[in-house]
């Protein structure tokens, strides 16, 4: 019951959010990004769930790689392209959100656990997981400067896209090795709802 609810309030944010974009109230929703992110950790924490060391550990490992590469790509430039962090995703530790290193982890741990319900190869799990966090990574890179998250000097380029499928797959050969297991509902859902809020605010922002 509670994992329903849950998983029906984040449906409730999501559409509610874009229902208000669509009547232009960008500053107020916006800047409730960081709450949201939170609470997409939450549903995860629960309905994964996790409740082990192994499942915390990794969480961690996950979240550590998307600081470190984040910082490198700001800093650099070398990963991701020249770009930089808004104000709408919260506190940060030298100009990196800390949500986006939680960000990071979710993503790799719904990701993978929605591959990992429908393939058995685990190299065809590894690149489809990889594949899918990819993705979602096209659709916020077409609203993230609209939406204040990050700012691309002349947009994010094909190799943002290469990085971002190497990196993954790293994670998600880690996550295959200590054989992560997770809901595949709650994941499906964790998953979509990020999707369709990208696509759905890019078609807003674009017509």
């Amino acid at each position: 019951m509670i994992r329903k609810a849950l998983i029906i309030f984040l449906w409730i944010l999501h559409l509610s959010a874009l229902i208000g974009l669509a009547l232009d109230y960008k500053d107020f929703f916006l800047t409730k990004s960081p709450f949201t992110l939170l609470y997409l950790a939450i549903v995860l924490w629960i309905c994964f769930p996790i409740q082990s060391l192994k499942k915390i550990g990794l969480f961690i490992i996950c979240f550590t790689v998307g600081m470190l590469t984040e910082w490198i790509g700001v800093h650099t430039g070398s990963l991701f392209g020249d770009y930089y962090y808004g104000e709408n995703l919260g506190s940060k530790l030298d100009g990196i959100p800390y949500l986006i290193g939680v960000n990071w982890a979710i993503l790799a741990f719904i990701s993978h656990a929605i591959a990992q319900n429908f393939i058995k190869n685990v190299t065809v799990k590894i690149f489809t997981a990889a594949g899918l966090m990819v993705i979602l990574d096209f659709f916020l890179e077409q609203i993230c400067d609209y939406a204040g998250y990050w700012h691309f000097n002349g947009g994010a380029g094909w190799w943002n896209y290469v990085c971002w499928f190497i990196i993954a797959a790293v994670l998600h050969i880690v996550l295959a090795f200590f054989k992560l297991q997770g809901d595949r509902n709650s994941s499906l859902h964790l998953y979509a709802a990020q999707l369709i809020f990208a696509i759905g605010l890019w078609i807003i922002i674009t017509i």
